[in-house]
């Protein structure tokens, strides 16, 4: 089986993702450190070296590599891999995908914490952050909400969120 999980950025894809991959005895996959490992080179550095561009048109590539070569994994993607080409569609018809949902309340608490390492935030004053995540996330909904199963993340811990996802896959 392969499964996707979706989200924000923040919103607990890898950590759910590494948690629900050790209890199904799957492989555990972070598209983004796939692109670093493939591309020899940080997210941060690809997008200053060559562009979003660039990024996107790999992101994509290395999606359709790993859904296709793959098998019984865990699959956590960066925040707009969904939003970009046929990224969704790939992913709707080869994989059951999950959109994990926290609150903006939770994705700005967390992101405050985590901005140095996240380049997209990272320039963005505290005072802007929360609008400029409701944006994106008003933005990106349209393309998270075609996930297979929505899960509220929200007051949950990470062990309840992974039995809800193993719920949905009984």
């Amino acid at each position: 089986m392969k499964i996707v999980l979706l989200g924000y950025m923040a919103s607990g894809k890898s950590v759910v993702g590494k948690e629900l991959a050790k209890q199904l005895s799957y492989d555990f996959i972070d598209l983004d450190s796939y692109i670093e490992l493939k591309e020899e080179k940080s997210i941060a550095a690809i997008f200053s070296e060559k562009g979003e561009i660039y990024f996107r048109r790999k992101e994509t590539e290395y999606l359709k590599e790993i859904i296709s070569i793959k098998e019984n994994f865990i699959l956590s993607l960066g925040g707009g891999t969904p939003t970009f080409g046929e990224n969704m569609d790939v992913i709707l018809k080869n994989s059951k995908s999950f959109y994990l949902k926290p609150s903006l309340d939770t994705l700005y608490s967390r992101l405050l914490k985590e901005k140095e390492s996240r380049p997209l935030v990272a320039e963005i004053e505290p005072s802007k952050l929360r609008e400029f995540i409701a944006k994106h996330i008003f933005e990106r909904s349209v393309f998270y909400d075609k996930a297979n199963h929505i899960i509220s993340t929200e007051e949950k811990t990470i062990q309840q969120v992974v039995n809800v996802l193993i719920s949905f896959l009984i």
